[in-house]
C-alpha cells in the first residue's frame, strides 16, 4: 500500500509542477506539501539510473580518439594556430552553452587567437574520455576537461564536453564540438 502512495504522490506531484511551469510567476505550495507527505523510508522504493562502468567498445578506437584529444589540445595549450586549423574540419559546427553555436571554422579560429591563446590552458579530467563508434563517421568523444585562466590564480570546475572526430582518408577532423560548463 505504502508504494501504491509513493506512486500517486509522485504522478500528482509530475502534474502540478507541469501544470505550474504553464503559469508564470505561480508558486509551487500545493507540491511542497505533497513532498512533506513523502516518508523516507518510502524514497527507497524510487529507482534511479545508475550507469554502468564505461568499458570502449574498442580499444583501438578509444587509443586513437584519446590521442587525437591530447594532439588537439597540445596545439591549444601551445597556441599553434596552423595545427590546430588542420585538425578541424571546413565546415565545423561550435556549440557552446555560454555563448551560443558558431558555424563558422574561421570565427572559431579568430576566437581561439583572440581570447585563448597564451592566456587560457586546457586540462583534462583523468579517465573522464569515453569514445563511442559512429558506423560510416568516425566517433564521438565524451569527457570532461578544466580551463585555467594563465593570468588569474584559481582553479575552475571540471566541466563536460562532446566532440565528434570524422574519420576521412585515414585522417581524423573535429567536425562538432559541444561545450557545456
Amino acid at each position: 500500500m505504502k508504494l501504491k502512495n509513493v506512486l500517486l504522490t509522485c504522478f500528482f506531484l509530475t502534474l502540478l509542477v507541469a501544470a505550474n511551469a504553464q503559469v508564470p510567476d505561480r508558486k509551487i505550495k500545493t507540491s511542497k506539501a505533497l513532498i512533506g507527505k513523502i516518508q523516507p523510508e518510502e524514497l527507497q522504493y524510487r529507482e534511479r539510473y545508475v550507469p554502468k562502468p564505461y568499458v570502449p567498445e574498442s580499444i583501438e578506437l578509444y587509443k586513437a580518439i584519446v590521442r587525437m584529444d591530447s594532439l588537439y589540445f597540445d596545439t591549444y595549450n601551445h597556441c599553434d594556430l596552423d595545427k590546430m586549423n588542420a585538425m578541424m574540419s571546413d565546415d565545423l559546427e561550435f556549440y557552446h552553452d555560454r555563448n551560443g553555436l558558431s558555424t563558422s571554422k574561421k570565427e572559431v579560429m579568430e576566437g581561439i587567437k583572440k581570447y585563448i591563446c597564451g592566456k587560457v590552458t586546457r586540462t583534462l579530467a583523468k579517465g573522464s574520455i569515453e569514445v563511442y563508434p559512429i558506423k560510416d563517421f568516425g566517433a564521438v568523444e565524451i569527457g570532461y576537461h578544466s580551463f585555467r585562466n594563465n593570468t588569474e590564480p584559481g582553479e575552475s570546475t571540471p566541466s563536460k564536453f562532446i566532440i565528434f572526430w570524422k574519420l576521412k582518408d585515414g585522417d581524423w577532423k573535429i567536425t562538432r564540438v559541444v561545450s557545456l560548463h
